[in-house]
């Protein structure tokens, strides 16, 4: 394996599958396939869910609605997706916490950076909810920040698609794929791979990004055995 300690990026659409909103029972048992994979071969796991298959914070702002109240409310979704893929992966016996920025206890234990990293020692699978706590901060850069606090070795951003493009290769059949980026072209060229903040923030500790399509089976696998799955931004393109 070329990666001992991952995070992986989950976004909250994704377990919608083509429903367009709620969870897939489906896509939420394909994922947990391909998790549990690489969890067999001794990986130390831990993920990030978004919540825009339930809430969209910056569209409730959009709509009048207060951004940090809109914004709480995106978590609380974050919660809810991940309970979901804890049940699944559980279901495929394989041990898991959910770490809540937000104090929950019923549901979720308090994210405490050193018992995260004790959970993934003893090879359970760490799933962070909740974002960072605080208004106006993305999954994306929960993402970031808890792939440096736990000292992940890369970020697996699994998305619909097969990496970073130029321009969206849905709308445009000219787009054309990179294999590999540095940060700062990301940010210069405004690609939307990930938000700003967590960018920089990935820049800032050299913590290399792989972007790929995860409804390609076996693609989390390749990843993790190093092969040149999707695309990588890293500190030299």
């Amino acid at each position: 394996m070329k990666y001992k300690r991952v995070l992986i990026k989950l976004s909250g659409e994704a377990l919608a599958g083509d429903k367009g909103f709620g969870i897939d029972g489906e896509v939420l048992s394909t994922i947990s396939s391909q998790i549990a994979e690489i969890h067999s071969l001794g990986t130390e796991i831990a993920i990030v869910v978004g919540g825009g298959n339930i809430h969209r914070g910056v569209a409730g702002a959009t709509t009048g609605m207060d951004r940090s109240t809109s914004d709480y409310m995106g978590m609380m979704a974050t919660v809810i997706n991940c309970l979901a893929l804890q049940d699944s992966l559980e279901r495929m016996n394989i041990y898991t916490r959910v770490q809540s920025a937000i104090d929950m206890q019923e549901v979720a234990e308090p994210y405490i950076r050193r018992k995260a990293v004790r959970h993934l020692e003893k090879r359970r699978v760490v799933i962070f909810a909740a974002g960072t706590g605080n208004p106006y901060f993305t999954t994306d850069t929960t993402a970031a920040l808890r792939a440096n606090e736990i000292n992940a070795e890369v970020i697996m951003k699994a998305t619909k698609v097969d990496g970073i493009y130029d321009k969206d290769p849905v709308k445009f059949s000219d787009a054309v794929k990179y294999d590999k980026l540095c940060y700062i072209d990301v940010l210069n060229k405004g690609l939307k791979v990930m938000d700003s903040t967590a960018i920089s923030l990935c820049m800032d500790n050299s913590l290399d990004i792989i972007v790929f399509n995860m409804f390609e089976n076996g693609n989390i696998k390749r990843v993790i055995e190093g092969e040149n799955v999707g695309t990588l931004v890293t500190k030299k393109g």
